[in-house]
């Protein structure tokens, strides 16, 4: 496993080229092109901000920047897992024809989300200051935080692109488990109007624990929380390890799969 890790930093170049490829043909012969990146957001933090005060009657101080600040680490998330699942497959003649470490084309989707992620963040930031949100020095922590989110992120990717080699409707039950864990994360709505029993639930989910560190720096000017985010850590580390061994495990039958 390691040494699958370390091959990663010895083809970084070609690491660096797929995702400057992805990258480009995700907005190739798009008339607004990579502005996609700014305006999906933007649109269903338009929807979740409109409708859902109005049906919940959701009284969050700020609630458009409050959803916007969960919206786009979940955005992140869910299409990194979602493409990488099936981005093996979609690579086979690549992966059967050429020698290069495999652990490449999921990373490198995980790469490509964390890259839309920034320039979500390049127009987050600027609206958090016109809406009269005090940024503090704790701001600084957001790239810490992103780090983490993409060991999480990027150890799920490579754990699912390999399973997903063998198990074909991986993809499917993918889809439905992504439609409820983002129901069980509070992005458009509050935990604390939640009984305390819910709320401890919630506190178990790791999205949750990525979503409320980022509302602390970016929104509250506070310290992500000084007990869960260790943890967060922590485990964040783990599932990328994780991944990383059963990539590297299954990863020889990959041919024969394909």
């Amino acid at each position: 496993m390691f040494d699958e890790l370390k091959k990663i930093l010895a083809y970084r170049e070609m690491l660096i080229s797929t995702v400057k490829k992805d990258l480009r043909s995700r907005y190739r012969g798009s008339f607004l092109g990579f502005l996609w990146t700014f305006i999906n957001p933007l649109f269903q933090l338009l929807i979740y901000s409109v409708v859902f005060p109005f049906l919940l009657r959701i009284q969050t101080e700020n609630y458009p920047m409050y959803v916007f600040a969960g919206l786009l680490p979940w955005i992140y998330f869910t299409s990194s897992v979602q493409i990488s699942s099936t981005c093996i497959v979609a690579n086979a003649n690549l992966v059967k024809k050429i020698y290069f470490p495999r652990m490449i084309l999921p990373i490198s989707v995980s790469c490509v989300g964390l890259i839309n992620y920034f320039f979500g963040l390049c127009v987050t930031i600027p609206a958090l200051i016109i809406t009269g949100v005090r940024i503090t020095p704790w701001i600084a922590l957001l790239p810490v935080i992103m780090l983490v989110q993409f060991l999480f992120t990027t150890g799920l990717c490579l754990a699912l692109s390999a399973l997903y080699v063998r198990f074909r409707d991986l993809e499917h039950i993918v889809g439905i488990l992504l439609t409820a864990w983002f129901y069980v994360t509070p992005i458009v709505y509050d935990a604390a109007a939640f009984p305390e029993n819910i709320r401890k639930i919630l506190a178990l989910n790791p999205m949750t624990q990525f979503v409320d560190a980022y509302r602390a720096v970016m929104l509250y000017g506070t310290a992500p929380g000084k007990l869960g985010f260790p943890v967060l850590v922590a485990l964040s580390a783990a599932v990328f390890f994780a991944g990383a061994f059963i990539f590297s495990k299954l990863q020889k039958d990959f041919a024969e799969e394909l």
